[in-house]
């Protein structure tokens, strides 16, 4: 099986590789068994050293590595560097912070002396997307590596050079030859991973449909899952607002990689006295966007990471007006068979239609009238979906009461949902179950110890 990287833009392949072999894998497999006998017994002070130089690696090639993303999957080029950036960031923090966050833990019990202790596990694998394709790997390679575990990453198949890529960052960083490697497979093979006694947790990016199916694995190999998977993240817009201010709120948070992301705004709720200006303003704004080569500076938007999401997402919305979703503003694919699809605006949808209850991966603005608060949180809770939600006003304390009733992992107010290294990231419902990043995502892949002395 060949595994192809192609330019969305231009439909052009890039490279072409073979899928391991089988023989290979098990290469791979026990050559990181071996690795994470030596690499667990490694100071904190030794992998910090590392882990920093690969956050140099990064910094150093961020414009290299960040064309990369762009020609694979459409990111626009700033957006490309940022998320690089965003990687070395990641890499730093824990390389500062694992050792304080691993500590053992005294405790005061009957015993002489007892506490908890953080020891790794082994051979985490990381089933990863392609819409941020550096950030979600960095985002659990960092913490599992300084917790002393070993990863084996099998990357959407449609980004292999940056999947190659990133472990090459590891290796030029001076890491042991083991602690993390790619493999270059497709889907077929990724039941026989799981099962592998090697393997002794997964972790996996992707759509509740892809989450469904790999926790079910796991489970029936009783190994540690954590799944950040799909959202619909809602928009609530109180009527108290600063237009101007949430309108540009929505523009961003919409447009978050051309609309490719799992935490980006997707139900826009808003207030019906406020509800027609909102839209009039909007439509003004997104008009001004500029789609085109993600190469090109000036680009806001590129090209969706491949033409049947493209498809995918006009039959969304297609279906949508046929339910009885307006139309504000005209955009989708403009030619055939390709990736670059035009911003849509969608008002007065209702429960029933496709872009009420699906997640649309792309630059559509799903427009949803609330009376009230109140009904803008039922509204916001009305989905399978809990990654995450924000809400825009003037008044705090009543967003913070909001808040606490949003079915949601993370509720924003007055910014865009964002990850940050610094607090746990992840979702409810069918957006999955664990954590990653700050002190709760580095000790989701470690052996909580006890230890009693008598």
């Amino acid at each position: 099986m060949s595994i192809k990287s192609i330019n969305p833009y231009n439909n052009q392949v890039l490279k072409e590789y073979t899928s391991y072999s089988t023989e290979k894998l098990e290469q791979m497999l026990q050559q990181s068994e071996q690795t994470f006998k030596q690499w667990r017994k490694t100071s904190f002070a030794e992998r910090k050293k590392l882990m920093l130089k690969a956050a140099e690696v990064l910094n150093s090639t961020k414009q290299e590595l960040g064309k990369l993303i762009s020609l694979e999957m459409g990111k626009p080029i700033k957006d490309s560097i940022s998320e690089i950036e965003k990687c070395a960031g990641c890499c730093e923090y824990y390389a500062n912070n694992a050792d304080n966050y691993l500590k053992e833990e005294i405790i005061k019990t009957d015993a002489s002396k007892s506490m908890i202790a953080y020891h790794p596990i082994g051979t985490v694998l990381a089933i990863m997307t392609w819409n941020f394709p550096f950030w979600t790997v960095f985002r659990f390679a960092a913490p599992s590596i300084m917790a002393g575990n070993v990863g084996i990453l099998k990357h959407a198949s449609n980004v292999p050079q940056c999947a190659l890529a990133i472990e090459e960052v590891f290796d030029k960083a001076g890491f042991p030859k083991g602690v993390f490697q790619t493999a270059l497979i497709g889907s077929e093979k990724i039941n026989d991973l799981i099962s592998h006694k090697v393997i002794k947790a997964v972790t996996l990016t992707g759509s509740d449909i892809a989450g469904a199916q790999v926790a079910s694995e796991a489970g029936k190999n009783i190994k540690k899952a954590v799944m950040e998977l799909g959202g619909s993240d809602a928009f609530i817009v109180r009527a108290d607002v600063d237009l101007e201010f949430a309108v540009a709120g929505a523009v961003k948070g919409r447009f978050i990689n051309t609309g490719q992301s799992c935490i980006a705004s997707k139900r826009f709720i808003v207030n019906a006295a406020i509800y027609e200006k909102f839209n009039e303003l909007l439509v003004e704004k997104v008009k001004a966007m500029k789609v085109g080569n993600p190469l090109e500076d000036g680009v806001q938007l590129g090209p969706l990471a491949r033409p049947d999401l493209a498809k995918s997402l006009q039959e969304q919305v297609n279906k949508s007006v046929q339910q009885g979703a307006k139309v504000l503003l005209e955009g989708g694919v403009k030619e055939k068979g390709s990736a670059v699809f035009y911003p849509i605006l969608l008002a007065d949808v209702k429960p029933g239609m496709v872009a009420y209850s699906e997640e649309l991966f792309g630059p559509v603005f799903t427009i949803i009238k609330a009376g009230s608060d109140e009904e803008a949180v039922a509204i916001a809770n009305d989905s399978k979906y809990g990654l995450g939600a924000s809400i825009w006003t003037k008044d705090i304390v009543k967003a913070e009461e909001m808040a606490k009733d949003i079915e949601a992992g993370s509720v924003f107010i007055n910014n865009i949902v964002k990850s940050d290294s610094r607090l746990p990231f992840g979702g409810v419902k069918h957006s999955g179950f664990g954590r990653e990043l700050s002190t709760v995502g580095i000790r989701e892949f470690v052996n909580v110890k006890t230890i009693w002395i008598k």
